[in-house]
């Protein structure tokens, strides 16, 4: 998300730090360039000139005009503005008191709600509660079956009703079983349609009157830039929302809906969806978020991944073999498997400071296909020649290239690779391997 957005903000801040001094005049040519960029990331325009005024006023105040780095000053403004824009900081979920406590999830169609609804459940669990999925969508067959399947994928209840019951019926039933059962979060996966109608609206509203959800999140499209942020106006004019979750960011080069929904709304956004897989939802973090637009990094969310992907009994066991530079294919593997579940190769080298431009980005080339690959040829050798590499000759790499559907030019590659990776493995552990482990921990 914000891939242009990041590269044309860059591109204005590297003309304005080129300068020696600010002045009103250069402070307001750099603003008009801003104003455009935001304009062309699909940015509501009433938000994008509150916006603009607010860093003018700021920027050409004395203390920025007099510092010693006025374009640092001016990119910090425009930072603590960012992040205002989009609520401060995250505000989390309201389950505070004696449980059941209903999530309700409402939207169009398209926009995620089923899958999002799994995904919620599967991030909660994860936090110690014990969630149920209610499929409340009676008019779309296919929506209970899909919440089903993904509630099977992940183990985690779905509530079983008729088909032709009232969705009204079905939500109080599930929050009385829910109760009964000692479940202490009911997600409703509400119906929704192509576009807001009455009935639609009636429904909900219902819905909202007999569970009295803690949670009434509006599930948006991010692609659909200012069509999300109109939905999100009429929804929250009849159901009052308590936040919103975008979904598809990973497909948003814009990200025109994240800038613009909270300040047109006076709702944060709590969640953004960054993928397919039902672990791809991440807590929303406005500062973050403004660190990634200005090409800063997220070194924090990184982390964060880095903890919950990396076992702490595996990193002791591959410090002990480096020291005794016993790092080999096996190692090299499991590694590859862990990087694979931080989430795509963009997505991490986009939370390193200074990795984050569009056009270094596209420079890199990340490609998924090339992991698995990497898979494919390592899992194709033998035990004994992973755990030592110089024993495979070329008939062993003809024999590994075949059963990974591979060529041995890539085996040959795969092995340079490898080599290159375990000398800096161990040069790491020379320096301290476990210092740097503790501090991504």
């Amino acid at each position: 998300m914000f891939e242009n957005l990041t590269e044309k903000l860059n591109n204005v801040f590297k003309k304005i730090t080129g300068k020696g001094r600010l002045t009103e005049e250069n402070i307001k040519e750099a603003l008009r360039e801003v104003r455009i960029a935001l304009l062309e990331a699909d940015v509501n325009y009433k938000v994008v000139k509150d916006f603009v005024q607010r860093v003018q006023e700021k920027a050409i105040g004395q203390e920025v005009m007099e510092s010693l780095t006025p374009g640092q000053q001016f990119i910090k403004i425009v930072r603590d503005e960012l992040v205002s824009l989009m609520g401060d900081q995250n505000m989390g979920l309201n389950l505070s008191g004696k449980g059941p406590h209903s999530i309700m999830l409402v939207g169009l169609q398209g926009s995620g709600k089923t899958t999002t609804s799994a995904k919620l459940a599967l991030f909660l669990r994860r936090k110690g509660r014990q969630p149920l999925l209610v499929p409340a969508d009676v008019r779309r067959p296919a929506a209970i079956e899909q919440l089903k399947k993904l509630g099977g994928q992940i183990g985690i209840e779905v509530y079983s009703s008729l088909p032709s019951q009232d969705p009204v019926m079905i939500c109080q039933d599930a929050v009385n079983r829910a109760r009964e059962q000692g479940k202490d979060v009911v997600i409703l996966d509400t119906a929704g349609r192509l576009h807001i109608d009455e009935a639609l609206v009636e429904e909900l509203v219902r819905i909202k009157e007999k569970t009295k959800p803690k949670e009434i999140l509006l599930v948006a499209d991010a692609m659909t830039g200012q069509d999300a942020v109109n939905v999100a106006k009429e929804f929250h004019q009849r159901l009052d929302l308590t936040g919103v979750i975008l979904t598809k960011t990973e497909g948003d080069a814009r990200g025109g809906a994240a800038l613009s929904i909270k300040a047109v709304i006076d709702r944060p956004i709590k969640f953004v969806g960054v993928g397919e897989k039902l672990d791809a939802l991440e807590v929303f973090h406005p500062e973050r978020m403004a660190s990634q637009i200005l090409g800063m990094g997220d070194v924090l969310t990184l982390i964060e991944k880095a903890q919950t992907a990396f076992d702490e009994k595996q990193a002791r066991e591959l410090q002990k073999k480096l020291q005794k530079q016993k790092y080999d294919l096996e190692d090299f593997l499991n590694h590859i498997r862990q990087i694979k579940k931080l989430g795509s190769l963009e997505q991490i080298l986009s939370m390193i400071p200074g990795m984050g431009f569009a056009k270094k980005l596209k420079e890199i080339k990340p490609e998924e296909t090339e992991l698995k690959k990497i898979e494919a040829i390592i899992c194709s050798m033998t035990k004994e020649e992973r755990r030592n590499f110089k024993i495979i000759n070329g008939s062993r790499k003809r024999r590994i290239a075949k059963g990974s559907g591979t060529t041995v030019q890539e085996v040959n590659r795969l092995l340079k690779n490898f080599q290159e990776t375990k000398k800096i493995m161990e040069e790491v552990s020379k320096k301290g391997y476990s210092k740097l482990y503790k501090l991504f921990r």
